[in-house]
This record gives C-alpha cells, sequence and structure tokens, in this order.
C-alpha cells in the first residue's frame, strides 16, 4: 500500500502545474502568466526535439547540406565515380570482344571451330517458328519493295562481290588432297607440292601470328583488307614474323610436315572472312 501511495504521490507531482508569472521591473505590472507542468515540459521537449530530429533529416537528405559531412562525397566525387563506372563497363566490353577475337585466332591456328554470337542465334530460333499470313496490302507492299530493292545486293551477293574483286595468289602450286568440309571440321584445303617449296602470300596485308603449335606445328596468319584473314600451317620454316607487311605473291614460309595433324609434306591452307571460313578453291586455282 505504501508503494502505491508512493507512485501516486509521483504521478501528482509530475503533473502538478506550476505558474510562471512575469511582472514589469518597474511598474510591477504583470505582463506574461503561463500555467505548466512537470508534464507538460517533458512533451513539449519530447515534441521539439522529434520536429528538430525530422527537419535535420530532411535538410541533409535534400539540399546539398550533406556535401559538408565529413566522408559524404561532393557532387564531383559522384560524377567521377559514375564516369569511372561507364569507363570500366565499356572496358569491360571491349575485352570481352578482344578476348573472343584472339579465341578465334587461336581456334583458326587449331583448326577448330570459331566462336558464334549465342544471343543472336537465341534470338533466331525464338522467331523460327513464327508463321505469317499474307494480306492483299501485303502483296502490294511486297511487290513495291521488290521491285524497289531488285538491285540491292544480300550479304551473300555482297560477300561474294567483295571476294570476286580480289585476285587471290596461290600459295604454292600443287595438287589438293584433301579439300575444305566444314562437317569434318576440316576448315581449309591441304596441298601438296615440291619439297622445300615456297609458301606466298595469298594477298597483302600484316602477319599477325608467327608460331610454332603442337597440332599444326609452323603457323603464320595474315589479316588482309575486308576482314579476310589467310592460315598457312605445317610449314618447315617460317621466314616472317608478328606485325611484319607482306605483298601478295611475297614468299613467307617453306612448305613442311609439321605437327601432329599431318600426313605428310603439305601446306593446310585457310581463308576466313568476317569470322566464318571460306573453301580456298572456289577462289583460287592451285
Amino acid at each position: 500500500m505504501a508503494k502505491n501511495g508512493e507512485k501516486k504521490g509521483f504521478f501528482k507531482k509530475f503533473k502538478h502545474k506550476f505558474q510562471i508569472v512575469i511582472y514589469n521591473e518597474i511598474t510591477f505590472e504583470e505582463v506574461w502568466r503561463l500555467h505548466v507542468s512537470v508534464f507538460n515540459i517533458f512533451n513539449y521537449v519530447v515534441i521539439f526535439t522529434f520536429i528538430l530530429v525530422l527537419l535535420t533529416i530532411s535538410s541533409i537528405s535534400y539540399t546539398s547540406l550533406k556535401e559538408f559531412i565529413p566522408g559524404y562525397p561532393d557532387g564531383s566525387m559522384r560524377r567521377n565515380i559514375l564516369k569511372n563506372s561507364i569507363s570500366l563497363d565499356s572496358l569491360e566490353s571491349e575485352l570481352l570482344i578482344r578476348d573472343k577475337f584472339l579465341l578465334n585466332i587461336k581456334n583458326i591456328i587449331s583448326g577448330t571451330e570459331t566462336i558464334y554470337d549465342e544471343k543472336k542465334d537465341k534470338e533466331i530460333e525464338r522467331y523460327d517458328n513464327i508463321k505469317f499470313t499474307k494480306s492483299k496490302e501485303d502483296s502490294v507492299l511486297r511487290e513495291a519493295v521488290e521491285k524497289k530493292g531488285k538491285y540491292n545486293l544480300s550479304p551473300e551477293t555482297r560477300t561474294n562481290f567483295v571476294l570476286n574483286t580480289l585476285h587471290f595468289f596461290p600459295p604454292v602450286n600443287g595438287i589438293v588432297t584433301n579439300s575444305y568440309d566444314v562437317s569434318k571440321r576440316h576448315f581449309g584445303v591441304d596441298i601438296v607440292a615440291e619439297p622445300n617449296s615456297v609458301v606466298s602470300s595469298t594477298l597483302s596485308g600484316t602477319v599477325i601470328v608467327s608460331s610454332w603449335t603442337l597440332e599444326t606445328g609452323y603457323v603464320l596468319q595474315i589479316q588482309h583488307s575486308n576482314n579476310l584473314i589467310s592460315a598457312y600451317k605445317h610449314n618447315s620454316q617460317l621466314f616472317k614474323k608478328q606485325g611484319d607487311l607482306v605483298k601478295a605473291g611475297e614468299a613467307i614460309a617453306i612448305i613442311g610436315n609439321t605437327g601432329e595433324y599431318t600426313t605428310g609434306p603439305h601446306l593446310h591452307f585457310e581463308i576466313w572472312y568476317n569470322g566464318k571460313s571460306l573453301n580456298p578453291e572456289k577462289y583460287i586455282v592451285f
């Protein structure tokens, strides 16, 4: 009972009101009077503190005051961070493209397939099963477009046009013993010639690969214009190094029998256009 009385006494004092009076110093006239309690003062302090905290947070969040907080990045720093992020993303894309290109070069040397864009293949598969129906309006429009585009070159026609304008120099004079066959993963032709025959560049260009591989022995690759690459494998000796400029018909190697994928002295010759292998016999008479 005593404890309950103490609690009631405490809360009573907590709610007990006090009077604050302000008098004029000279006339002692009452100027202002206020009745308050400890409870009221506590409530006012809590409300004032809450409003102050809310205003402070809003000022920091929605104004430039936050830049004065130690350790918080200013506007220029945030712009630099965004710029660096974009640059890193671009560099990552460039590195992926470069790695794919280098891997394609490696695959050309080893005689394996090049890498194709899987995303494009998936996009093509998505639309393979779409069935189109023609209306009269479609037929009229199709006829008009076909007349207009009658002389436009398709990608395949444009490829043939580009290649047919080039004069390919035979790398060696000999007999083709193994023709181009993608189904057998044979992306070039095998040419048998006289022993120690000189291998010549089929077109002018820049040597991008001059090396030895276990599978194909001494290998040369030359980058030509129009996104063409020629490859020369199983050589016994190389005359050119990476970065050398060569002209069409210029001696670049000696025919040989190097590498595990050889069955005798010959030249394995490949032509690649835009990352795809071509049949050299379509463009060169050996």
